[in-house]
């Protein structure tokens, strides 16, 4: 991806008139774009990785796999989240990478990890750069240096098992190079989150992602059946069955565990089908209570599209959910959602009916297909605007969360009351926008998008704020992430999330798999 945004350059979003008219209403600019830094003008922190260190990992994956390039290592520099971008629009010194390391094998994997441990540098695994939480910040916590492990030659489809519907696929594997190799076996993951065109199988398992078709297929961690592990220690292969009474299942040690307790080289994943057909339908609904009501009743009864997502009344009025609108006024008012159905036609017809049947009986109003279709053409682009934003002084960032049912609305209240009171607080008073589009029987995430002026200093205006809203899920008793993961900028609110004796479990299988403590310092574990 690009070293100052989202994405690549030739899909980068101008602001359409309707966006820019929002923009001076509601936030008194003019969404002119300010030119962006040259990347030659870019300063970076000096490598300390030596002559000697640089041979020693060319030794193991071969010159043309270690860089300490400037440019290498500033596309390596962290992840996409606000915080990243808005680093990368100043003039001051940015931290990066000390070198790119690009490992063709689990076993080249290992020897890295060991040379690292030896040499005391601490080691970043990198995927596809998608990272929203800080997860890919090139901490060094004491350590002279820090690489960046680059697992993009990790990319081989290495089995297929069409009896058991299952996969072996490469952690480097993006997310369009996995679908289009399993669709030659007839096969589709049919895990779609945002991030889906650039983030990575291993970063999938590593952040416990959640696409956009959960309600369908479930989320990355339901998927996984197998990972083979490299640690400091040595490998570890886990997940044996469909399911085991053999003890703890020490998969779970590693989805979610974010690089800091070993590096993730291969994954074997359930999949299914290319589905034979899609079928599309929105719905309005008067309000967000009542729409998440009917969402509820859908969920609970078994009988869930493969897309199940509401919008709140801000969002809907405003057609963020709808790509090629937003910023023009709602068709239709209320509350948005949309649910798509996959499968084979008979399938589709069955679930659609059923669906349909219980959300109309609990106060929806059909809208047809056309919203729908809109919501999956553009789905993948909402950052690219998020990326233009920030160059016409505005703040755009997201934050999610998830809770019961029970406690959905005292929750979404908490959260929006936080970020509206430390945000007006500091004279840029937000719009403050929020969906569901992860469901189950006994809860939903709550997705939060906060757009608002920008202050003198946007960096320390969003912290304050972003602290606020941690602070206000955690004390309304919601998960401070349901599919960002932990990073650098969750953690700390992981002490309050898992518990005093919690961290000390976590730590404890730090000290055992990463002795040294060289993976992924400062990241999920207090």
């Amino acid at each position: 991806m690009d070293w100052d945004g989202w994405g690549v350059a030739p899909q980068r979003k101008e602001l359409s008139p309707s966006i820019r008219g929002l923009l001076a209403q509601v936030f008194k600019v003019s969404g002119e774009s300010a030119p962006r830094s040259d990347v030659t003008s870019i300063r970076l922190r000096t490598s300390a990785v030596t002559t000697e260190g640089r041979a020693a990992l060319a030794g193991i994956v071969g010159g043309d796999n270690v860089s300490t390039e400037s440019a290498d290592r500033l596309v390596h520099a962290g992840g996409k989240s606000t915080f990243d971008l808005l680093r990368r629009r100043s003039n001051d010194v940015q931290d990066a990478p000390d070198a790119v390391v690009r490992p063709g094998d689990h076993d080249e994997v290992l020897a890295v990890l060991r040379w690292c441990t030896d040499s005391g540098i601490a080691v970043v695994p990198f995927g596809g750069g998608t990272s929203v939480v800080g997860g890919l910040d090139p901490v060094r916590n004491g350590f002279p240096a820090v690489i960046a492990l680059d697992l993009r030659r990790l990319n081989a489809l290495t089995a297929v098992d069409p009896v058991s519907r299952t996969a072996t696929l490469g952690a480097g594997l993006t997310g369009p190079e996995a679908e289009k190799l399993l669709a030659t076996h007839g096969f589709s993951l049919g895990h779609f989150p945002q991030s889906f065109q650039f983030a990575s199988i291993g970063g999938f398992a590593a952040t416990r992602s959640s696409g956009q078709a959960s309600a369908g297929y479930g989320r990355f961690d339901d998927m996984v059946t197998h990972l083979k592990v490299a640690t400091p220690r040595g490998t570890l292969d886990v997940g044996r069955g469909p399911a085991s009474a053999a003890g703890p299942d020490l998969r779970e040690l590693f989805v979610g565990s974010e690089g800091a307790f070993g590096v993730i080289t291969e994954v074997t994943l359930r999949v299914h089908p290319v589905p034979e057909t899609t079928a599309y339908q929105a719905w309005s609904f008067p309000d967000f209570e009542a729409g998440a009501t009917a969402l509820r009743a859908v969920v609970q009864a078994g009988a869930a599209p493969t897309v199940l997502r509401l919008s709140d009344e801000v969002e809907t009025g405003v057609n963020l959910a709808r790509a090629d609108s937003i910023g023009e006024q709602a068709a239709t008012p209320g509350c948005l959602a949309v649910t798509t159905f996959e499968g084979s036609a008979a399938h589709v017809a069955a679930r659609q009916a059923e669906a349909s049947a219980i959300l109309a009986a609990e106060g929806g109003t059909a809208l047809g297909e056309e919203a729908a279709r809109q919501w999956e053409e553009g789905r993948f682009n909402a950052p690219y605007l998020r990326d233009t934003l920030l160059d016409t002084g505005v703040l755009c960032e997201t934050m999610e969360t998830a809770t019961q049912w029970s406690n959905l609305s005292a929750l979404r209240s908490a959260v929006t009351g936080a970020l509206v009171e430390s945000l007006a607080g500091q004279g840029t008073p937000p719009l403050v926008m929020c969906h569901i589009s992860h469901t189950y029987p006994t809860g939903a995430s709550l997705y939060f998008t906060v757009i608002c002026a920008q202050a003198d200093d946007p960096i320390a205006q969003w912290s304050k704020a972003k602290g606020a809203a941690g602070d206000a899920i955690t004390n309304a008793g919601g998960t401070i992430t349901h599919h960002h993961a932990v990073g650098r900028d969750h953690r700390p609110w992981m002490q309050a999330e898992v518990g005093d004796l919690g961290v000390e479990v976590l730590r404890a299988v730090k000290s055992a798999l990463d002795p040294a403590g060289i993976l992924n310092p400062g990241k999920l574990i207090p």
